[in-house]
């Protein structure tokens, strides 16, 4: 696990893209994983003002994101599908067809569910994974207890998730319960992958993750395991 600490927000999305850039460009046709959160925000503009720039494109990017409400409609200003439109896909030449997010308003979960496994699995896996870190050390909607081996599923939201969750509705009785999201073996799989953790609010997320111990009971641990992680970390 490689550490890279840097002063501010700003130069965490700096260093994000520049990572990213780099992979896209070496492969033009790669297989990335994307977050929502406000995380990843800084990281998706930088990324649109280097498309805009002419640096790179994004025309033959396959796109996978880790996770989606359930019970949101796709137009619901805080869904994944409308976030992820509106931060980075409306903005760049991504092809619609090659974006993939979970489908959180299906009739039928459990075949969602397997059918995104399989649809990732079909792509030759992620190429490289964009992560955030919760308070509790979930990754992606992976709560605390989740099995390392889970794949796509459906995840009871904690309720300290859906309390750090709230600020993005109206209140936190609006917040979605339940979600789809990639399981922690999915992301494991992934070639490489880009932990991002941003916040004096994450600070004891940072001194678990460092400790180096691996547990269920915080699921970011299992990130020691992988073979090529980056995490890149402010306090700020």
């Amino acid at each position: 696990m490689k550490w890279i600490k840097v002063s501010n927000y700003k130069d965490l999305s700096e260093e994000a893209a520049k990572i990213m850039k780099e992979r896209i460009n070496n492969k033009p046709n790669l297989t990335i994983g994307l977050a929502t959160g406000s995380t990843p925000e800084g990281l998706y503009k930088e990324l649109i003002k280097a498309y805009k720039q002419g640096e790179l494109s994004f025309s033959e990017v396959t796109s996978y994101n880790l996770d989606e409400y359930i019970g949101l409609d796709i137009n619901s200003p805080q869904s994944y599908y409308q976030f992820m439109f509106q931060k980075l896909f409306n903005n760049v030449d991504i092809q619609k067809e090659k974006i993939h997010i979970p489908n959180g308003n299906t009739k039928d979960l459990q075949v969602e569910c397997v059918q995104y496994e399989e649809l990732i699995k079909n792509s030759g896996g992620i190429d490289i994974q964009v992560l955030g870190i919760g308070n509790n050390g979930h990754i992606a909607f992976n709560e605390p207890g989740t099995s390392f081996d889970a794949k796509t599923h459906v995840v009871e939201l904690d309720e300290s998730t859906i309390a750090a969750n709230a600020r993005f509705f109206n209140n936190k009785d609006e917040v979605p319960v339940q979600a789809i999201t990639m399981g922690i073996g999915t992301i494991m799989k992934s070639k490489e992958i880009l932990l991002l953790i941003s916040g004096k609010g994450k600070q004891e997320a940072i001194e678990k993750l460092k400790s180096g111990v691996v547990t269920e009971d915080f699921p970011a641990s299992i990130l020691h395991k992988h073979p090529n992680v980056t995490v890149i970390i402010t306090n700020n």
